[in-house]
């Protein structure tokens, strides 16, 4: 394929992944003097007649490609369109290694895709290669929640429960993940699971993938603290720029103070008034200042030691697998046995997302439920806390009940991960094939995983490496599942992949057949 047109038919997409061969009609390229390229977005598809016979039509492709020894890393049903414009056909989107692939190599190998469609009657989707690589993404009591008229509140977050919760293994604080979800483990017991990623917990560059079931205290314990290295400076940083953003604003009102000058007999009233205000926010803003500069004092004085922020210990990690027969999810979880000490229990809200301060509760009501008679029937959750309360079934993935503003059905999602924070994103209701490779290009692992792709052009990528673990709740706060890795070119996710709960579900009530959600608590405290 020329230069240009790899480089333009996937640009706009976090990573901008380079274009190998696409079947059908050549997207048009930018023309004259000033033309410029025009960004696209990736956009999910819910509801298509492929849905029905995917799951072995999908195994048909993905074998053809092993058949014939193409490096292929992911499948993903997916629509393409240029920014606030309609989208196009559906295409099956496979990523390659990079380097493994030429556009004339590829012609074939989309052909042969379209022969397979037709053995399914299927004569409106096309085929697109490109370039992408599927990565796994690798004391005290936590503070309580505050109302959003705290001024630390946009600060506290990454010191609550709340999920978004930033871990690390306590041997490798740099390698860090998400916590997942709360669980109980039920029966007599009144122990509480964290569930994340096993790669989070147990890397597997450094621990061999075998179970790993803590017993009693005859195993060595593999502690997990809250918030790792880079988390914890974060974190220390953003109450920094937030007592920047206090003393900046204190230096302000104090001139605007002094310029107003002393009340005078006879002044216009408008300036009586409007020096009362200053002086309001003026004493607003030294208030606010001191009180996150006590918070900084508080943060570092009693959270620096990594002893300090010990959440607990790894119970049961299962080896990282994939399911057989008809569910085929990686099995890659584990849970953590908190330290009950660390927690709050009368204050404890259980299984709420931290929706962060990126947006404006408006701006992300408008987001989150982008049909207007959608919008009408919810409201912004009280402190940013969304509550997940039910686990979403396949079947509901595949048939939607939302949609989005132009009027098209869709599955619209929210997470907090460790790196990225909280985002949102558009998830498909058609599986994603991807395929995992070792380090000499052998085959490790190929899983189905639910995808989700950026919002739009303009928002950046849904995830990216530190977010594995990450809970992804849906618009009606029901549980999606749990991120695992992403596929896109060097650092940046053009597509995260997701293991559905209703699945780890199932794999978590194995060994543990009487565990649950830790229930809904406090539903209305803010």
């Amino acid at each position: 394929m020329p230069l240009d047109e790899a480089h333009n038919d996937f640009f706009g997409l976090p990573s901008s992944p380079l274009s190998i061969y696409h079947t059908g009609p050549a997207w048009p390229l930018p023309t004259g003097p000033q033309a410029q390229r025009v960004p696209k977005e990736a956009r999910p598809v819910c509801i298509h007649a492929i849905s029905s016979v995917w799951h072995e039509l999908g195994e048909k492709i993905y074998k053809f490609f092993d058949s014939i020894e193409l490096k292929w890393t992911s499948i993903d049903p997916v629509r393409f369109a240029e920014a606030e414009k309609e989208p196009g056909p559906l295409f099956l989107w496979v990523g390659v290694l990079p380097g493994t692939l030429s556009s004339d190599d590829a012609k074939g190998p989309g052909a042969h895709c379209k022969e397979i469609l037709l053995e399914y009657a299927i004569t409106d989707v096309e085929i697109a290669f490109r370039e992408s690589v599927y990565t796994r993404y690798a004391g005290l009591r936590l503070l309580d929640h505050v109302p959003s008229v705290d001024a630390t509140a946009d600060v506290r977050g990454p010191f609550t429960p709340a999920l978004g919760l930033q871990i690390a293994p306590k041997a490798f604080p740099y390698l860090e993940g998400t916590g997942c979800l709360y669980l109980c483990e039920g029966g007599e017991s009144d122990r509480i699971f964290l569930l994340t990623a096993r790669h989070v917990v147990l890397p597997p560059s450094q621990y061999s993938n075998e179970l790993y079931h803590s017993k009693d205290n005859s195993m060595p314990r593999r502690e997990v603290v809250h918030l790792g290295s880079r988390a914890f400076q974060n974190a220390l940083e953003a109450i920094m720029d937030r007592i920047g953003h206090w003393s900046y604003m204190v230096d302000g009102y104090e001139e605007e103070f002094a310029h107003l000058g002393e009340r005078v007999e006879g002044e216009d009233p408008k300036t009586t008034s409007n020096r009362q205000k200053t002086k309001y926010r003026l004493e607003e803003a030294e208030a606010s200042k001191a009180s996150v500069s006590e918070f900084h004092r508080e943060i570092t004085s009693l959270w620096s030691a990594e002893s300090q922020r010990i959440l607990g210990h790894v119970v049961y990690a299962p080896p990282i697998s994939v399911g057989t027969g008809d569910s085929m999810c990686t099995e890659d979880w584990a849970l953590v046995e908190l330290n009950r000490g660390k927690f709050d229990w009368d204050t404890f809200r259980g299984n709420v997302i931290h929706l962060g301060s990126k947006l404006t509760p408006y701006q992300f009501m408008k987001k989150m439920y982008p049909h207007a008679l959608t919008r009408a029937k919810y409201k912004y959750p009280p402190g940013g806390l969304m509550q997940l309360r039910d686990v979403v079934q396949p079947n509901e993935l595949r048939r939607p009940a939302m949609l989005d503003a132009n009027g098209e059905w869709c599955l619209i999602v929210v997470k907090n991960g460790a790196a990225t924070g909280a985002t949102l994103g558009r998830a498909t209701g058609i599986e994603s094939f991807v395929r995992e490779y070792t380090g000499d290009g052998a085959v490790r692992s190929t899983a189905r995983e639910i995808a989700v792709y950026a919002y739009s052009n303009g928002d950046g990528a849904f995830s990216a490496p530190g977010d594995s673990g990450s809970v992804v709740g849906e618009a009606s706060c029901g549980i999606v599942g749990m991120i695992i890795g992403g596929a896109g070119q060097a650092d940046l996710t053009d597509v995260t992949y997701v293991s559905g709960y209703a699945s780890l579900d199932e794999c978590i009530k194995k060994p543990f057949p009487r565990s649950y959600l830790f229930p809904i608590c406090n539903p209305t405290q803010v």
